[in-house]
């Protein structure tokens, strides 16, 4: 019998829908979204007034200690930075680039842009900082003029700075460059606001453009998507009537996601200006090396709501496995806990859910959603006590979503006030992007986990744009496939790539879990990638999983014959990922030929599926 769910009050949705001829499915909730503010400042005011002394947000100094930023002094300063970039003559056509990761100052910059009307673009570091020819940046530039750029610190900037933005001012909090003036960060702060900068935040509205959010850009080009503060706004209102626990006591978060994607820089961010909270940031990563940061913060700081991607569970699944006080910090408090970015292995949820009732007596409401950058992010979720992970849930009030056949899948749209108008300087962009009722294509595919009750909720089924064919002319869902592949090899893999098109059978570039693999292994933490993947228990236990995963298959566009882990890491430079984990299908395949040849070559390094087990 299951644990018990730790209570928690969020939506109790009344969910229609509506059946077309053509097979379209239009899902919504009956009830209408609450009314919003028609800025985020608006919201900064209130907790100013109401909560002056509140931490509002906290980052770790140089002596490891919490440097923090009250309500009452965030919107003193958004004035007065907010009076200092118009000086430098930003404005909608000239907005701020930001180039630094999270940090304080990033935040205030950002939000005094806003108070100002200015819209800012947060890029990922990488792009101005890992050297190359800086071709992404350099898209981003030529597509957004910036006026002004900040830094954080000018030192792993320099280089970019001087070959992309020449002739642009650069804020930096710390550091100089050479033959080129830096305006000094604190000189912004102590700058008097003028009335100008009154008259300015004055005219600011539903309407404004709060700042340009760029897609992973790893299929092509990165796209300037338009946001709003009326579409940030909106989106804070249907988050908030989600999940209803925010309004009951402050929340905390504790949250490493970069702010560049919309996971954490519209929908996490906002959350804790829109209801009051204190948002710590952490300076820690879902990686071997970054996730000891995490843990430290964690074991310090309980959140009440926490994000991470797939991976950073499970590495903090290993962490909790090995300290009790750990886990009940962390559990503590917290309300819900979500996960996106790719699909959450059984045995993660599963994990998850033992330590919640270890800590606490109770499982913590575990769930994901469906969104976009285009969506603000937030435009589905489920907050139903499912027993397995990935099914994305219901439209957020004041949406619709259109399913639309295509093929033998259901493609989703959504249509909903927090939907962005377009993308930037791109009218063609923008037309495609819609269809001719309004609706934006996510292009992403769903299939409802009861055909008869859409309230019921959906599951993530595929992108339509990494589906491909097999050489039999039979479709491969590669979404699907690939989430019961990560699934099936037991917390030996974080990700898969699946190969095959115009094959005659499916192959798999494994991804690997390195704590996983290495606990096959006596003395395996000890032993180098190379070593320790080609390992005989290694290959032995990936192959047995394999087998055991082809054995359970339907047919030729479900059954993987072959597999190879892929060693090499993945590149964000590339494309082949992005600096939230999330992997892409299609950069690795283009990007890595010679791999899927030797995948297919029958190399050394490949693990085969034992045929007699398969029969």
């Amino acid at each position: 019998m299951q644990a018990r769910l730790r209570e928690v009050r969020v939506w109790e949705p009344e969910v229609r829908w509506e059946r077309r001829a053509d097979g379209t499915l239009l899902v919504w909730q009956a009830q209408p979204l609450a009314p919003y503010p028609a800025r985020l400042s608006d919201r900064i005011a209130h907790w100013a007034a109401v909560a002056p002394d509140r931490t509002w947000m906290a980052e770790r100094d140089g002596t490891g200690d919490w440097r923090r930023v009250g309500y009452a002094e965030l919107a003193g300063l958004l004035p007065r930075v907010g009076m200092a970039l118009l000086r430098l003559g930003l404005s909608v056509e000239r907005p701020l680039l930001i180039l630094s990761g999270n940090s304080l100052e990033h935040a205030v910059a950002a939000l005094s842009a806003q108070h100002v009307g200015v819209p800012s673009a947060a890029v990922a570091p990488a792009y101005a900082s890992t050297g190359g020819d800086y071709a992404k940046l350099r898209e981003i530039v030529a597509q957004t003029t910036p006026g002004a750029v900040f830094v954080r610190e000018t030192g792993p900037y320099a280089a970019a700075l001087a070959a992309v933005l020449p002739e642009v001012p650069v804020i930096a909090v710390q550091g100089s460059l050479p033959d080129r003036a830096v305006l000094r960060w604190q000189d912004l702060t102590a700058t008097e606001p003028g009335p100008e900068a009154a008259a300015a935040h004055a005219a600011t509205g539903p309407d404004t453009i709060a700042k340009f959010m760029f897609t992973s850009g790893t299929t092509g080009s990165p796209k300037a998507v338009i946001q709003t503060q009326g579409m940030l706004c909106a989106n804070q209102a249907q988050v908030l009537d989600c999940y209803r626990f925010l309004a009951d006591e402050p929340p905390v978060f504790v949250d490493w996601a970069p702010w560049n994607h919309t996971a954490s820089g519209s929908k996490v961010f906002n959350m804790a200006l829109y209801n009051g909270g204190t948002y710590y940031i952490d300076g820690g990563k879902p990686s071997a090396a970054g996730m000891a940061e995490t843990i430290r913060n964690l074991r310090e700081i309980g959140p009440t709501w926490y994000f991470n991607v797939p991976v950073g569970f499970e590495l903090l699944v290993e962490a909790m496995d090995r300290d009790d006080a750990l886990t009940r910090n962390f559990f503590g408090r917290l309300r819900m806990l979500m996960y996106a970015g790719a699909g959450l292995g059984q045995h993660t949820w599963g994990r998850l859910n033992e330590l919640s009732v270890r800590a606490v007596g109770a499982r913590t409401l575990l769930g994901t959603g469906l969104g976009s950058t285009e969506t603000s992010p937030f435009a589905a979720y489920c907050t139903e006590d499912v027993d397995r992970p990935g099914n994305i849930g219901i439209p957020s009030r004041g949406m619709v979503m259109k399913l639309v056949p295509v093929g033998d899948k259901l493609e989703v749209r959504f249509k909903g006030p927090n939907v962005t108008p377009g993308y930037w300087r791109n009218p063609k962009l923008s037309a495609e992007a819609f269809d001719e009722e309004g609706f934006y294509r996510m292009g992403d595919a769903l299939r409802p986990a009861d055909p008869e009750n859409p309230a019921r909720g959906f599951f993530f089924d595929g992108r339509t744009a990494e589906n491909f064919k097999l050489h039999t002319g039979t479709w491969v869902a590669v979404g699907p496939l690939r989430a019961g592949l990560i699934d099936a090899m037991k917390g030996l893999i974080r990700d898969a790539v699946i190969a095959g098109e115009n094959r005659d059978e499916l192959g798999a570039l494994l991804i690997p879990f390195r704590p996983g693999l290495e606990r096959l292994v006596e003395g395996g933490a000890s032993l180098d990638d190379e070593t320790l993947y080609a390992h005989p228990a290694v290959r032995a236990r990936l192959t047995e999983l394999l087998t055991a995963h082809a054995a359970a298959a339907s047919g030729s566009s479900t059954r993987i014959a072959r597999a190879m882990i892929l060693a090499r890491p993945l590149s964000l430079d590339r494309g082949e990922v992005t600096d939230k984990g999330s992997v892409n299908q299609r950069a690795v395949l283009t990007r890595r030929p010679e791999a899927v040849e030797e995948l297919y070559r029958d190399g050394p390094g490949v693990l085969r599926v034992t045929k007699e087990e398969t029969t």
